[in-house]
């Protein structure tokens, strides 16, 4: 193993009807399935669904920092 660490980020996009905060975590369950070492994210985008003059749902853009494993 290296003295230093190396990190990828990737981008992922979650939506929830319920909430902001919802969105988000559903993107990082759904991310936590296939990518290991998750450290931090970064919330770059929020945007909605309109349906008849409400909140049809929430979306949010985020970037996923992880640790590559052979570093």
């Amino acid at each position: 193993m290296s003295e230093h660490h190396i990190y990828k980020k990737i981008e992922m996009v979650g939506s929830s009807k319920a909430s902001i905060e919802d969105a988000i975590e559903n993107a990082l369950a759904e991310c936590h399935k296939t990518v290991k070492n998750m450290d931090w994210f970064e919330v770059i985008e929020t945007r909605g669904h309109i349906v008849n003059g409400a909140v049809g749902h929430y979306q949010v853009t985020l970037k996923i920092g992880f640790k590559i494993a052979s570093s």
